[in-house]
């Protein structure tokens, strides 16, 4: 008798919270704030976290370090990130959120735009270097880590000598600009899959693709 009621009050094991946390995830799309940068190829990420929320009818708010939404998905929690620290700073706002959310860093997604891929190319991969991406720089320095999700979308190098940043800075071309909504779609597909079957089937189902 005494054993049942002492078993009333024995505190419940924490594994609720861990499950709560991996079912969350932080989907942080890299770019720099302003309307001259919008439609830029260095701002795919956010024009991707842009096209899931317009998909999905969902409404950015700007919060601390960024512009923020939620999205539910298969019992998952996806916080969308668009950081307002301007590209260089972006490991400010990735640090931030994952400490105020209690957001594990295997569920960390960074999308980048990437020079050594083809235009519309995907890939995604669990580490690896900043590849001189800025974006990429700051968040391996602040978080002291190369081993963090990164979702690398093509914009190809199709510049002049010395004329890169131009061409990251520069807005798509119109044959671009039509391919661009199935390629948007595709990034969506991934980051669903990223969420609901993990890291090795995602790249799997769509690197490359």
């Amino acid at each position: 008798m005494f054993a049942f009621i002492s078993s009333l009050f024995k505190s419940k094991p924490a594994t609720v919270n861990t499950t709560d946390r991996m079912k969350k995830f932080l989907i942080v799309g890299l770019g720099n704030i302003g309307d001259k940068y919008e439609n830029t190829r260095h701002n795919i990420g956010f024009k991707i976290l842009d096209h899931l929320a317009k998909t999905e009818s969902l409404s950015f708010e700007t919060q601390k370090l960024g512009d923020l939404t939620t999205y539910k998905f298969k019992g998952r929690t996806f916080i969308l990130l668009k950081p307002s620290t301007f590209m260089n700073l972006s490991g400010k706002a990735v640090q931030y959120w994952m400490t105020k959310e209690n957001i594990p860093l295997e569920n960390v997604l960074i999308i980048t735009d990437d020079l050594n891929l083809a235009f519309g190319s995907i890939r995604l991969k669990g580490k690896g270097s900043d590849g001189g991406h800025n974006g990429l720089k700051d968040i391996q320095a602040k978080l002291n880590t190369t081993q963090y999700n990164r979702f690398r979308f093509g914009i190809s190098d199709e510049f002049s000598k010395g004329r890169q940043i131009d061409y990251v800075l520069g807005e798509w071309t119109v044959e671009e600009n039509d391919k661009l909504p199935e390629r948007l779609d595709k990034s969506i597909e991934l980051i669903k899959s990223f969420g609901t079957a993990g890291l090795n089937n995602t790249m799997n189902t769509f690197n490359g693709k």
